[in-house]
């Protein structure tokens, strides 16, 4: 991945931290209404990160990709896919976490 992407990714996952948006984070859709996109273009092509603040008070990046097709806006069904099973896992993961602190 590029500097400059990573940079752009970087300032984006930061407000997140801090609870806020980067102008350039959008909220998915449908059973994915939990995890925010992240996209960020370069002179090599489109990047997409996913990550969810829902769960707890921890930042869960689910997926960074570069988008591939040249044409069309939405996500790879494959890649949505990933995100999901990701989704259920870090949820999994902070359940699990917090058996362990009771």
């Amino acid at each position: 991945m590029p500097d400059g992407v990573k940079v752009q990714i970087g300032r984006a996952l930061g407000k997140a931290q801090a609870g806020n948006s980067a102008s350039y984070a959008r909220r998915m859709a449908g059973n994915l209404r939990d995890v925010v996109e992240i996209v960020a273009d370069d002179v090599t092509g489109t990047y997409r990160a996913m990550y969810t603040t829902v769960i707890g008070e921890a930042v869960y990046v689910l997926h960074v990709f570069q988008k591939k097709s040249k044409h069309g806006l939405s996500t790879p069904l494959k890649d949505l896919g990933l995100i999901a099973q990701r989704l259920r896992a870090a949820r999994e993961h902070h359940e699990n976490q917090q058996a362990k602190e009771r």
